[in-house]
């Protein structure tokens, strides 16, 4: 049984193709995910991936953005902030949104 995912594409004003992820990526959708990026790579612009919305990733998820890292840029929330840094990501390419939220006046967070 494949896990609910949903991928969409839109293009920011700079050119760049997003490709969107919703849901949980896992051995049973990594390859739909790969095929996506690799479509949107073809075009031979940049790439950025948004897993803003994924809930959920696996390593065979992550395997499919490691073999594109030199080649995406990602942006994603701080849930996936831990799993992103522990297995390089965040050392490979550019990955947004992992940011600590700003600090108050007292030095907490806002």
């Amino acid at each position: 049984m494949t896990t609910p995912l949903s991928l969409t594409f839109s293009r920011r004003p700079d050119g760049a193709v997003v490709l969107a992820a919703a849901g949980e990526v896992d051995l049973s959708n990594s390859a739909e995910l790969a095929a996506a990026a690799d479509r949107a790579l073809d075009g031979g612009g940049p790439l950025v991936v948004d897993l803003s919305a994924v809930e959920y990733l696996d390593s065979a998820g992550l395997n499919e953005l490691l073999v594109r890292a030199d080649r995406i840029e990602i942006v994603a929330a701080s849930l996936l902030g831990p799993v992103l840094t522990i297995c390089g990501l965040t050392e490979l390419t550019t990955v947004h949104g992992l940011e600590p939220p700003p600090a108050t006046a007292d030095g907490g967070p806002s």
